[in-house]
């Protein structure tokens, strides 16, 4: 790898990486960046400390700032996902293929004991893995297989300091009551961990077997037909992932619909037919399953003239005075919507070009002089997402 992004808090286990990846680097390309979430007063000053260890390493360092707009819900989720997003615009503008974290294997146990807790699936029991995509990157965890006493133990050695976060005594947080749990239990951090590598070589084999029953799924402009004979026979689980996967090919969420909402679907469409999940609709037509973007969900988009739209779309040709947006149903009278093969929420969920009010054309249903339009994800995404971590 040419080039890589470390994110670095401060704390003893991102910091040992950040020295051990400068050791590693032997000529590549490492930058460092570090998100101040502004949640504490001394974060900036804990930011200018990484700062200065980086150059000091002689790496270059970024401070991404997040101020958050919105003061309700869960605070650790929206931290969690605007840290991610930050992040990877910032190495997607420093062309770096993925950024490094450093989770180790204390938090991998300690991830295992929370979801545990919360009665996760497979999927939620293999808890981290070394890597994983998402916020459009590649997201590398080399510590692992290290505990956080083992590291702090190597950097005590060199002398090296870092910084406790008094967060991580707070027991409101689920992490440190699972921490102190595990403590007051006298488990093994490395046996918990062990395990949950165990149950994730579980769920890599249920993985590669629904990708078996996927195998005859169809691409289609943009949606995706499942073989309804191969879903009926599968186990219930084979079934799950499988329209996990189409639901997030559609869509382009970063995260799977929960477990709860997924089944609750799966239960509706046996006895009713169509439903919706997460922003797609599930259609059952002839011998398969169509899976297409919700008409709804589309429409909430809202209009652009950036060249990706509803991230499933790259529109390309807008005029100074053109924008994307869903077509919508309105239009559809005076349009070939039946012609198309597309279903007719499937064609309303599908991008028009409109000049203020007015529309212009639907270059999924009608060319449209001087656009060029392209789905985002293909038949090998949607593989990758059947056994995606």
């Amino acid at each position: 790898m040419p080039a890589l992004g470390l994110a670095v808090s401060g704390g003893g286990d991102s910091v040992a990486m950040m020295h051990v990846a400068a050791e590693w680097a032997q000529g590549r390309r490492l930058m460092v960046a570090t998100v101040d979430h502004g949640l504490r007063e001394d974060s900036a000053a804990e930011a200018e400390a990484v700062a200065r260890a980086a150059r000091d390493l002689g790496l270059s360092h970024a401070v991404l700032l997040w101020r958050r707009d919105t003061p309700v819900g869960n605070l650790m989720a929206q931290a969690r996902d605007a840290r991610l997003r930050l992040l990877s615009g910032w190495a997607r503008r420093n062309d770096l293929p993925a950024v490094a974290i450093g989770h180790t294997a204390d938090d991998l146990a300690e991830t295992l004991v929370m979801r545990l807790g919360r009665g996760s699936g497979v999927d939620g029991l293999s808890a981290m893995t070394d890597w994983r995509d998402a916020f459009d990157m590649r997201w590398l965890r080399p510590l692992l297989g290290c505990g956080r006493a083992e590291l702090r133990s190597w950097l005590g050695a060199r002398g090296i300091g870092w910084i406790d976060d008094p967060s991580n005594d707070n027991a409101d947080y689920d992490r440190v009551r699972a921490r102190q749990a595990i403590a007051a239990l006298g488990l093994d951090v490395g046996g918990l961990a062990r395990s949950a590598r165990h149950i994730a070589e579980a769920r890599d084999a249920l993985a590669s077997y629904a990708a078996l029953v996927a195998d005859g799924a169809q691409v289609d402009r943009g949606s995706l037909t499942l073989p309804a004979a191969a879903l009926r026979e599968a186990p219930p689980e084979i079934r799950r992932r499988i329209l996990v996967a189409a639901v997030r090919w559609v869509t382009g969420a970063d995260y799977p619909p929960r477990r709860a909402a997924m089944m609750h679907a799966l239960g509706a469409m046996l006895a009713q037919g169509r439903v919706t999940l997460d922003g797609a609709m599930l259609s059952p037509t002839g011998g398969g399953l169509r899976i297409t973007r919700e008409a709804q969900a589309a429409l909430r988009t809202g209009p652009t003239r950036a060249p990706v739209w509803d991230r499933r779309w790259q529109v390309d040709g807008l005029a100074p005075d053109q924008h994307v947006a869903a077509l919508g149903t309105a239009p559809l009278g005076q349009l070939p919507w039946r012609d198309s093969g597309l279903l007719r929420d499937e064609a309303a969920a599908s991008p028009g070009i409109w000049r203020g009010a007015d529309l212009v054309g639907a270059p999924l249903l009608r060319p449209v002089a001087g656009i060029r339009l392209a789905p985002l994800r293909g038949a090998a995404d949607f593989r990758s997402l059947v056994k995606a971590h």
